[in-house]
């Protein structure tokens, strides 16, 4: 449908990568092995929390939320990805889009804000372990639960709807394998400026507020850690707060990676395998990561397997 100099957009096409059929087959296999392996450890690491009573504790109520964020962000785009190595229509719907783009920022942003409100649960149980109980009750831990899903939300609608209020006349293929929020507004032929704008603002405020919480949190806990006189409790403190502190170097590196680059046609292409990284191979990691490093879950494991053996 053609309005005045422009074309109403009614579906995308995601460019992927460009590489030949052979290894088109070949990148959905390992792609398909790294979803199944993650849906497996997420649904698996849900269900092992709320079987075993050991783990009702508040650091597994925000560990459970990050494995469903994480189920829900990397399904959001992987499945498409998916069918698109083995089909030559690799177009999506315009709503489609409008719905991948808004739950993908959705539960990546819910991710960010879990893992800042499990830093201030590992510095409340540090450094001040008497309070532990109190300053972290259910009702408190529900309402940082909460308020990340809000945040979440709240930062996915403003991008999804101020994009997709542009007009797109350019071109309706997109240079990624799912719709991403830099590379449609690429399409656009309205001025970006207010949306690049939003888009560094929200981001920014993101990123460096939940960065911040985490830092200052490790701050305060390396300095308790560090006055406490037995080596046994130093080890044991270093050893709750090892598996967080590997999900977020993971997280941030690459996030970091993504946005601090200069734009240019090499770097969209840095930016897609950084998005594999970031959407599809960090939760399926999540929970290995909480899993092999953390003494309770190898010990809630053996349970489960030594009663069902």
């Amino acid at each position: 449908m053609i309005q005045g100099n422009g074309t109403t957009v009614t579906e995308f096409i995601l460019l992927g990568f460009a590489v030949g059929p052979e290894v088109q087959y070949f990148l959905f296999l390992v792609f398909l092995l790294i979803y199944i392996t993650s849906l497996v450890g997420n649904v698996g690491m849900i269900l092992l929390i709320k079987c075993d009573a050991r783990l009702h504790t508040p650091m597994y109520f925000f560990l459970q939320h990050l494995a469903f964020a994480d189920i829900c962000y990397t399904s959001a785009i992987t499945p498409k990805m998916l069918v698109n190595f083995l089909v030559s229509d690799k177009s999506i719907s315009f709503s489609g889009c409008v719905i991948q783009l808004y739950l993908y920022g959705t539960f990546a942003t819910i991710e960010c804000y879990l893992l800042a409100a499990m830093a201030v649960d590992r510095y409340v149980a540090i450094c001040t372990p008497l309070h532990y109980p109190i300053v972290m009750s259910q009702r408190t831990c529900i309402q940082l639960v909460t308020s990340c899903y809000v945040m979440g939300s709240l930062n996915a609608a403003i991008h999804a709807g101020f994009t997709f209020t542009l007009s797109f006349c350019n071109s309706n293929t997109i240079n990624h394998f799912f719709c991403d929020g830099p590379p449609i507004l690429a399409l656009s032929c309205s001025n970006i400026d207010l949306n690049v704008m939003l888009f560094i603002i929200f981001v920014g405020f993101n990123l460096i507020s939940t960065l911040l919480v985490v830092f200052f949190s490790y701050v305060y806990i390396l300095a308790a850690i560090l006055r406490m006189p037995s080596t046994e409790r130093r080890h044991k403190a270093f050893s709750t707060c090892g598996s967080h502190l590997t999900a977020v170097t993971i997280l941030y590196g690459t996030l970091s990676y993504m946005y601090l680059q200069p734009s240019s046609s090499e770097s969209q292409e840095n930016d897609k395998v950084a998005s594999v990284f970031y959407g599809i191979i960090i939760p399926m990691l999540n929970p290995l990561i909480y899993s092999l490093r953390n003494k309770e879950v190898k010990e809630a494991v053996r349970a489960l397997v030594k009663h069902s053996s």
